[in-house]
């Protein structure tokens, strides 16, 4: 008997019945998809993580004021001015493994166009920022150090402040608006950049220069020193623990801090928050992918059993056919092939499903969907090794089987 003759009576014994041969497969199909569906959706997790965290800048590092401590209350980094615009100037200037450097002074302030008005977050900064934070202007162009020289009321509005006081589509450059009651000349609107891991729109944000920001929109000065954060680009030839380093031993020797005693103030990289972010959600990926693995195993039992239900009810065919000349190894094959059918449609199946359940989770949570081929590819050859291997045990049952007493068996 030839093989495509094999193929053939594989086919119609599982065509014979339809659905054991589906519950059959079942297994495999939901291991399959589950499979394909978690590895895709944690790479398009990855890589929604990663986006938000480039949209945030490159390279970054934070550096937050000094904690404050009064009548026994104690508050976190950032609630005790220590930073000095000094100290910005030297880490600028100071530090070769930095690149870029600029303040973020912020405040909520009412800003009004003509017809329409919106309470937003006011950044009052310097032109190095759109730099640092990797933020470039869909129209117009940002202020310059001329504008923070001299104090000039220009703006440059985020996409949702403009949608807010504007309308979709209008591009407000050379109007003006008021933030408080001072007027302003918007001069730029920033690209999207979208939300930030927490769920903060990033586009809603106006920003002006910081010396207006102080003049018009701050409620009280503090004289040298910064009322807010420092945000610095490392040079990516250096890197971002370099600067980090480097940035801390500057604020150390500026500040007179002694050998043991605790910083004034905190130096916190991004990049490596987005790695670890990364690696939780790797593993969790992987969690998820090993548990799916499972499925797949439970599957091959399920072919297993039914194939030794199989062998079972059709002995008195194998006496049959043993008995008209056929050889042990075509009935191993044809009972090899069943099963390794029932695995690779069972895949073919779950694949389709895993790719249709990913793109719905993708679209649900506004994740990119990222396929790896290789990943569908190795699990239907994993699929087709568990029908294989879960067969062969019924398979070899089959061709052992004594034609004689297979010919008896009622």
């Amino acid at each position: 008997m030839n093989f495509l003759e094999t193929l053939r009576l594989a086919f119609r014994s599982l065509l014979r019945s339809k659905t054991r041969s589906f519950l059959t497969a079942l297994g495999i199909i939901i291991g399959v998809s589950a499979v394909i569906a978690m590895v895709a959706i944690g790479d398009g997790a990855r890589a929604s993580v990663d986006k938000v965290f480039q949209s945030m800048g490159t390279d970054l590092l934070i550096v937050l004021p000094g904690s404050s401590s009064s009548g026994g209350a104690r508050g976190g980094f950032g609630s005790q001015p220590t930073l000095t615009w000094a100290d910005l100037e030297a880490i600028r200037t100071q530090v070769p493994s930095v690149r870029a450097a600029a303040p973020e002074l912020r405040a909520s302030a009412q800003v009004l166009s003509e017809e329409q008005n919106w309470t937003t977050g006011v950044v009052g900064t310097t032109p190095d920022f759109f730099q640092v934070r990797s933020w470039t202007m869909a129209s117009g162009q940002a202020f310059t150090e001329q504008d923070v020289e001299a104090g000039s009321k220009v703006a440059v509005l985020g996409a949702t402040v403009v949608e807010k006081l504007f309308g979709p589509g209008v591009d407000p450059v050379g109007q003006v608006v008021r933030i408080q009651k001072t007027p302003f000349t918007v001069v730029a609107v920033t690209a999207r950049k979208g939300q930030s891991p927490v769920g903060q729109d990033f586009d809603d944000i106006v920003f002006v220069p910081r010396t207006s920001f102080q003049r018009q929109i701050q409620a009280q000065s503090l004289g040298a020193f910064i009322p807010g954060a420092l945000f610095v680009q490392a040079d990516p030839a250096a890197g971002t623990a370099q600067a980090q380093e480097a940035i801390t031993s500057l604020l150390r020797e500026r500040h007179r801090l002694a050998e043991g005693q605790a910083n004034d103030f905190d130096v916190r990289d991004l990049s490596e928050l987005a790695n670890n972010r990364q690696e939780s959600t790797r593993t969790l990926s992987l969690l998820l992918a090993s548990i799916a693995a499972v499925s797949l195993v439970v599957g091959g039992i399920g072919i297993m059993n039914i194939m030794l239900v199989s062998v079972t009810e059709r002995t008195r065919e194998i006496g049959v056919r043993a008995a008209v000349g056929a050889r042990p190894r075509d009935i191993l094959i044809q009972f090899l092939i069943e099963s390794l059918t029932l695995a690779l449609l069972g895949g073919s199946i779950g694949a389709a499903l895993g790719l249709g359940v990913a793109q719905l989770l993708a679209a649900q949570f506004q994740w990119p969907l990222l396929v790896r081929p290789e990943v569908v590819l190795l699990a239907l050859g994993f699929s087709g090794a568990v029908g294989v291997g879960f067969g062969l045990y019924p398979a070899r049952k089959a061709s052992q089987l004594d034609p004689i007493d297979a010919l008896r068996y009622e």
